[in-house]
């Protein structure tokens, strides 16, 4: 993986520096000082959606601009609890057996809470992934191990990607909701 990767906080600073370049220009009327801080401004937008740019796949994978990672077998399991919970839950209905009903429910119920497990282990693995792919490759960048920061780099990509899949699905979820 390159050192070229989009990155969150890179676009903060972007957005943020051609603001200030935007607005000096137009206390100054330095037409060509506003457009620079706008066209920054528009670099940065993209940035950041690039950088949480996130495609789900079938399998538990996740893809991102940084790399490809699979979901816990927890994130996975429940969610295949819950749509069975769901079918059984559907099904007592239809036939009208509460017993039926009710153990959907509980299916459905249990799937959830094993899905928020995975998710919760997924995020805190790409974190720690994230940090940890950081400092080593900054320490290997200091040393010159090019190796190394490489291997360093794409731990960090991993992260990333586990850390997106996981807001990506809470995203979903959040508007299914609604």
């Amino acid at each position: 993986m390159s050192n070229n990767n989009t990155s969150t906080l890179q676009s903060y600073f972007d957005s943020a520096t051609g603001a200030v370049q935007n607005i000096v220009g137009s206390v100054l009327g330095t037409t060509g000082d506003q457009a620079e801080g706008q066209a920054k401004q528009n670099k940065a937008q993209a940035e950041y959606d690039a950088s949480h740019a996130t495609a789900k796949l079938p399998g538990g994978i996740t893809a991102t601009t940084s790399g490809v990672s699979k979901d816990s077998k927890d994130r996975s399991a429940g969610s295949w609890a819950q749509t069975a919970g769901s079918a059984k839950e559907f099904v007592g209905g239809v036939v009208g057996s509460e017993s039926l009903k009710q153990s959907g429910r509980e299916q459905n119920l249990a799937g959830q809470e094993q899905e928020a497990r995975g998710q919760v282990n997924d995020f805190a693995s790409g974190v720690a992934d994230r940090v940890s792919g950081t400092v080593g490759g900054a320490v290997a960048g200091i040393s010159g191990d090019r190796v190394k920061q490489t291997e360093y780099q794409q731990q960090h990509d991993i992260g990333k990607t586990q850390q997106r899949g996981v807001e990506h699905d809470i995203q979903k979820q959040a508007e299914a909701s609604q």
